[in-house]
């Protein structure tokens, strides 16, 4: 397939001699190339055609099954799960939670703010905290001041006196005598006692080390360095021995197995598995077309045409003559139903409110030029009456009341 690729150049003249040839692979790499693709196809393709294959079956899976089953069951895991959790959050969960708080404060958190507040505060404030203010004010603060006039005054100035007498005397007795110890008797002796070990032991001991000692260390590192330099060649040279065996006899072969064998059959065969890949793949879509073709000219055009021929008008058909006439009756009872029930709750209205007045009374009506109620203003003037009477909350308000507003 790629034989022009390393094809020789066109012919030269008489007079111009081929430089070189193109880069290739050569003419072996060129006659083992194709086989190698077509027994790399035959191997590939059975593999690339279950694999769409399997890819068309996971995609059809999952638009049919999956997804109308996902929603079921998340619609199921709705009506079942989160609609009644959210039912018993709202109406038990939360006025239990409501009534549990209040009953905890109840019991445990206002009768000890009670106790801290008319108790507690009382008892601390007036038995504790005034007293011992008092005791500050009238018995600690005096005390204090006084004690504080006997430090500046008396105990300052003693001490002061006292120390300067200790100092005197300290000085006089110790220091003395030790200053004139060390000046006139062991400095002088320490003078005596470094001249003679300059002059006997130090100026001996330096003459040994430059004359005797500096030139033996010399010597004898001159030939320790001689001894090394040697070692450090002869080792130098049976280490370029060793690697000069070791790149002609093991390196350079594996370098040039490497190059010229494995290179060229690695790149051979992952071309030849990339070129087989694609061609199994247009090979699998031709293939999954023309299965496509005929479901869908067997299978899906007879489905369509008994759908549309059959199937449409007979449903057309229920629905006019069943359906239609059922969800008519339906909305009909329906509607019937909510007004029943609308007038119902309203005879039970009227019912209850004609109890409440029965039990409690009707408001009385106020007669004309008495005020509204007592010690409140009245719903038609803006002055407080004392000996007005005040209208009920639950009843609605009277005509002139209303009138008035």
């Amino acid at each position: 397939m790629e034989q022009g690729k390393h094809r020789a150049p066109a012919q030269y003249g008489a007079h111009q001699a081929p430089a070189h040839y193109e880069s290739g692979d050569g003419c072996l790499t060129t006659l083992i190339r194709i086989p190698v693709r077509i027994v790399v196809l035959l191997v590939v393709l059975p593999v690339r055609m279950a694999w769409d294959a399997l890819v068309v079956t996971a995609r059809a899976a999952e638009r049919v099954l999956f997804r109308p089953l996902g929603r079921a069951l998340a619609w199921l895991f709705d009506v079942l799960v989160v609609i009644p959790a959210g039912w018993l959050w709202r109406y038990v969960c939360v006025p239990l939670g409501h009534a549990l708080a209040w009953l905890v404060r109840a019991v445990f958190v206002w009768p000890w703010v009670a106790l801290w507040r008319h108790v507690v505060v009382p008892v601390v404030r007036y038995g504790i905290v005034v007293p011992l203010q008092w005791v500050y004010a009238h018995l600690l603060t005096p005390l204090g001041h006084g004690l504080r006039w006997l430090y500046r005054e008396v105990l300052v100035p003693a001490a002061r006196w006292l120390g300067s007498a200790l100092k005197w005397l300290l000085a006089l007795v110790f220091v003395m005598p030790v200053v004139l110890l060390w000046r006139y008797v062991l400095v002088p002796v320490g003078l005596a006692a470094a001249w003679l070990v300059r002059y006997l032991v130090v100026v001996p001991l330096v003459w040994a080390y430059r004359r005797v000692l500096t030139p033996l260390g010399h010597g004898i590192a001159w030939v320790l360095d001689l001894v090394i330099r040697g070692a450090e060649a002869f080792f130098r040279g049976l280490g370029i021995a060793l690697r000069w065996f070791v790149v002609v006899l093991l390196v350079t072969p594996v370098v040039w197995v490497y190059r010229r064998v494995l290179t060229p059959v690695g790149r051979e065969i992952a071309a030849a598995l990339g070129i087989a890949w694609r061609v199994a793949g247009h090979l699998s879509r031709a293939v999954g077309r023309a299965l496509a073709g005929l479901a869908r000219n067997l299978i899906a055009a007879p489905v369509r045409w008994a759908y549309r021929t059959v199937c449409v008008p007979v449903g057309r058909f229920v629905r006019d003559a069943f359906l239609a006439p059922v969800g008519r009756a339906l909305r009909a009872v329906g509607r019937t139903t909510r007004q029943t029930l609308r007038a119902a709750r309203e005879t039970v209205r009227r019912a209850r409110h004609d109890a409440w007045r029965a039990l409690v009374g009707a408001p009385a009506k106020p007669k004309p030029g008495e005020p509204g109620s007592p010690l409140a203003r009245t719903l038609g003037s803006t002055t407080t009456v004392p000996s007005a009477a005040p209208g009920p909350e639950f009843s609605p308000l009277p005509e002139k009341s209303a009138e008035q507003g």
